[in-house]
This record gives C-alpha cells, structure tokens and sequence, in this order.
C-alpha cells in the first residue's frame, strides 16, 4: 500500500509512505484483540484507528528487515589514499528492545581506518539505521555494525561505541530514569591503546 500527503501550505512537502496493506490488515486484526483484551472498547472514537495506525507505525519502526547493510556500503564505495581515521558520531538511534518491544534511545559513534576503499559518510549513518530498525538488543547491535563495516570495506580497523537510554529500565522493572547503558567494539587498529584512546577521547565519552 502506498499513500501521499501533499500538504501545499508547508511548501510543497510531499511524504509517501509505502506499507503492505495484507500486513497492515493483518497487524491491525491483531492489535485491535490485544486492545479487547487489556479492557479498552475498540471503538470508541479515539481507538478506531489505532489498530491500522500502530500495524503501519511498527512497520515504520522495524523496515530495517528490508534493508541490506552491506549493498549500502558498496553502493558508494570508492578506492582512496587515504589511511587515517574516519569518524561519524552522534548518529541517532532509535530501536525496539525484542524482550520488552520498548524503544531504547541513543546515540552511536562509528569510526573506520581505511586500507583501500572509503565509503560515503551517509552510508555509515544509514548502515546503523538498518540494523536498529530492527527487533534488537544493543550489544548485538554494536558487533552487527562493527562486522558489517569490516567485512565490506575490509579496513585496517573498526570501533564502534553505543550509548542508549533503555526504556524498559526507565517505565517498568527497576524503573531507573537516568540510566545510560554503553557498548563497545573494535578491530584491527582500534585494539590498540592509541588508537582506541584517539576514537573515544574524539568521541567524548568515559570509556578509556
């Protein structure tokens, strides 16, 4: 299902949406039983909608199944002389955590050392978003995009930190609303202590 919203008063801004509408339709059955079953009356005005609105919000949020990390890389990647440090931080993360299916919120910091090939700087940002639109945890998630950048540029080295608010810790369990989960990982040149300490003092972030 595909559908657009011209809205001509904001400048002409054109936002088309693209969903299955058999999943939609089926996503919604779903949520409008899950809605019955906590108690709400369905069809009371402000729930009509919600089932169709959440079956096409959850595929917004999970569309990083249909996306492939890796042809994001190779679809710029380009030979260099260039064998220094790469850094792209500060990427927005937005991702469900697949125990609770709570969001966690935070930001990732991606570096490379190239050997023989760069990649254009938005395919880094655009390679964390395919993984994090996904059901996740954030240790799975950091290694999933440390691998992907090595195997496809194959560079002299990889780190990646993730620092992330987990909203599973601050709405329900230990209920504990400042806490900030960090994650890790390197290869290559980033295993080393001068290199690693360059990346995370760039970064700014406690972790040397």
């Amino acid at each position: 299902m595909e559908f657009t919203i011209n809205n001509a008063d904001k400048g002409g801004f054109v936002r088309t949406d693209n969903y299955d509408g058999d999943v939609t339709n089926r996503l919604a059955a779903h949520y409008r039983e899950i809605l019955d079953l906590l108690g709400e009356n369905v069809e009371r005005d402000g729930l009509k909608d919600t089932p169709i609105r959440v079956a096409k919000a959850m595929q917004f949020l999970l569309q990083g199944y249909n996306m492939d990390p890796e042809e994001i890389l190779k679809s710029a990647r380009f030979k260099e002389n260039y064998q220094q440090m790469v850094l792209v931080k500060d990427i927005d993360i937005f991702s469900m955590c697949e125990h609770h299916m709570l969001p966690f919120i935070g930001k990732a910091h991606v570096a490379y050392i190239p050997r023989q090939y760069i990649t254009g700087l938005s395919k880094i940002a655009r390679v964390v978003e395919a993984y994090s639109r996904r059901l996740q945890i954030q240790e799975r998630m950091t290694l999933q995009i440390k691998e992907c950048i090595q195997n496809t540029l194959n560079p002299l080295g990889v780190g990646v930190v993730i620092e992330a608010k987990h909203l599973c810790m601050q709405m329900r369990g230990v209920q504990k609303q400042n806490s900030v989960t960090t994650t890790s990982d390197f290869t290559g040149a980033f295993l080393k202590e001068p290199t690693r300490k360059e990346f995370l003092q760039l970064v700014g972030t406690d972790l040397l």
